[in-house]
């Protein structure tokens, strides 16, 4: 056995329709009024201004505005459509154009400040290797005047001399000074001069 339960639609209740039903109503029905005794014709300078002015304010064509721009216009409403999308594709095109240009300057005055600075960079490698040069031959000459100035003062000098000590100071001897064939250096000179004094005074 089935039980059947039978819904009742509420008293006063309509149907309801959203917003863009009824645009999509309101569009058919432009299109009926429009088609198909109206036939495409070519818009005028006003209109194509006209529509110009609605582009340059929003670039995305509303199904609200393409109706009022249709009823401004007088024309079908998909006549509207095609030339915001024709237009939309021209936009988009010379965007792309444009932002190329930008592009292409933008990489041309990088190549050259790039240019400018291997120019620059080159410059300064070639001051610097002028100046390590002059820093190493001024090296080379302080080194030399030092060497040069060591020499001079460790010279040996020109006559040589040999210190014998021939007695004692028991014995009541004295140092004398004798020639000989050895070099003496500086301090053993010094020394030996000391150590003469000494006995000769002793």
């Amino acid at each position: 056995m089935y039980i059947y339960r039978v819904i009742k639609p509420l008293e006063n209740s309509q149907p309801k329709f959203t917003f863009f039903r009824s645009l999509k109503i309101m569009d058919f029905q432009s299109q009926r009024l429009y088609s198909p005794k109206y036939n495409k014709k070519r818009l005028n300078q006003e209109q194509v201004r006209l529509l110009e002015r609605s582009f340059s304010a929003n670039k995305k064509l509303e199904p609200e505005l393409k109706l009022q721009l249709a009823n401004q216009l007088g024309v079908p409403p998909r006549q509207v459509a095609i030339w915001y999308q024709n237009k939309r594709a021209r936009w988009k095109t010379q965007s792309m154009e444009l932002d190329c240009n930008t592009l292409q300057v933008k990489l041309e005055n990088a190549l050259s400040e790039k240019r400018r600075l291997e120019k620059d960079v080159k410059y300064l490698q070639e001051e610097l290797r002028k100046a390590q040069e002059t820093m190493f031959a001024m090296n080379n000459n302080q080194r030399a005047n030092h060497h040069h100035h060591q020499q001079q003062q460790d010279q040996p000098l020109n006559y040589f001399v040999s210190c014998n000590s021939t007695g004692s100071s028991e014995e009541g001897g004295s140092s004398s000074f004798h020639e000989d064939h050895e070099v003496l250096q500086i301090d053993e000179l010094y020394a030996c001069l000391i150590g003469g004094d000494r006995s000769t005074w002793s």
